[in-house]
């Protein structure tokens, strides 16, 4: 017989890998750089030697940590970079709430880039050549979007992020949240308002998923050091969970940060219904983004304290 025994059929096929896990690293701290330095450790993978690196901060606004980024993250990241083989760093991004380049001289941006060696990129200011369109009939942007061609042609993009809730139509402002500030606010060519769009659509969330199709990060560090578990993104009620998250799945990283905020008394929005169901979340797995499931998601510690967090964590991420 061609196959063989029947009882024996199935040594003839290969059986199928299980479904890739997304590594997240979880390091429960008291102190900011150290628990930077400690993530990345865990995480294992350099995706930044010999490489130019773009990397994109909150600077939504110049409030503080956590309305936007925190200076001794930015500092960190920038000093580990170097250590781990860097060959360039580039800070670049676009505040939704007030003028950008006002908003890193109130941050110390510029300054600080001229102090510890790496350039400032004011998105808003690039000119049209500097841009790439990106568009799907399968998205719900009207018109596609514009980001600056430097995150495609960086060697690395990493992404760091803050931990908060989203009162404006966001309900969270994580990694996938934290793509819009790469978007033009206005069409370089046209003068299509792309923000005007996007915060007036009843689909903003599912928008917000769509921006993270036209690029994919090496790096993601989530700093929940302290959050907005309501209000945000430039204000609100603050906890402070004390944890440092590093990976390179949006939704994973999401999904642990909005678990996080679930756990420190996150408001009705982002504690109600799975997860998954969350409508940024839903809509970025819809998109082939990152895991389909919290049973995906390998979260990695590497302490008593940390490990306690995070088996928290999954919790109530299976839970929720």
């Amino acid at each position: 017989m061609a196959l063989g025994g029947l009882g024996h059929a199935a040594d003839n096929f290969a059986v199928p890998d299980p479904a890739p896990k997304a590594r997240v690293v979880l390091v429960k701290t008291n102190d900011r750089a150290t628990g930077i330095g400690q993530a990345l450790k865990l995480f294992g993978a350099n995706p930044v030697r010999g490489k130019t690196v773009a990397l994109k901060p909150n600077f939504n606004s110049a409030h503080r940590f956590p309305g936007s980024t925190h200076d001794t993250t930015l500092r960190t990241l920038v000093a580990q970079f170097a250590e781990m083989g860097a060959r360039a760093i580039t800070v670049a991004d676009r505040s939704g709430m007030g003028n950008t380049r006002a908003v890193m001289e109130e941050k110390g941006v510029f300054a600080l880039g001229k102090t510890i060696g790496f350039e400032t990129v004011v998105l808003n200011e690039l000119p049209a050549s500097r841009y790439t369109h990106h568009q799907s009939k399968d998205w719900h942007w009207q018109r596609g979007f514009d980001i600056p061609t430097l995150f495609h042609e960086a060697g690395a993009v990493v992404q760091t992020c803050c931990l908060k809730t989203h009162q404006y139509g966001g309900h969270f402002t994580l990694s996938l949240k934290n793509s819009v500030g790469m978007v033009a606010r206005d069409a370089p060519k046209s003068g299509y308002e792309y923000m005007r769009e996007l915060h007036s659509s009843s689909y903003q969330r599912q928008m917000i998923a769509e921006i993270n199709q036209a690029y994919a990060p090496d790096l993601v560090v989530l700093d929940g050091m302290e959050a907005f578990v309501d209000g945000g993104p430039h204000d609100g009620t603050r906890k402070q969970p004390g944890v440092i998250i590093v990976g390179t799945d949006r939704v994973a990283v999401d999904a642990v940060g909005v678990a996080i905020l679930r756990m420190h008394g996150g408001n009705r929005t982002i504690s109600a219904g799975r997860i998954f169901e969350q409508v940024q979340i839903k809509r970025a797995v819809e998109l082939g983004l990152g895991v389909r499931d919290p049973s995906q998601i390998d979260l990695v510690t590497g302490d008593a304290a940390s490990a306690a967090s995070a088996a928290q964590v999954r919790q109530a991420l299976m839970a929720g």
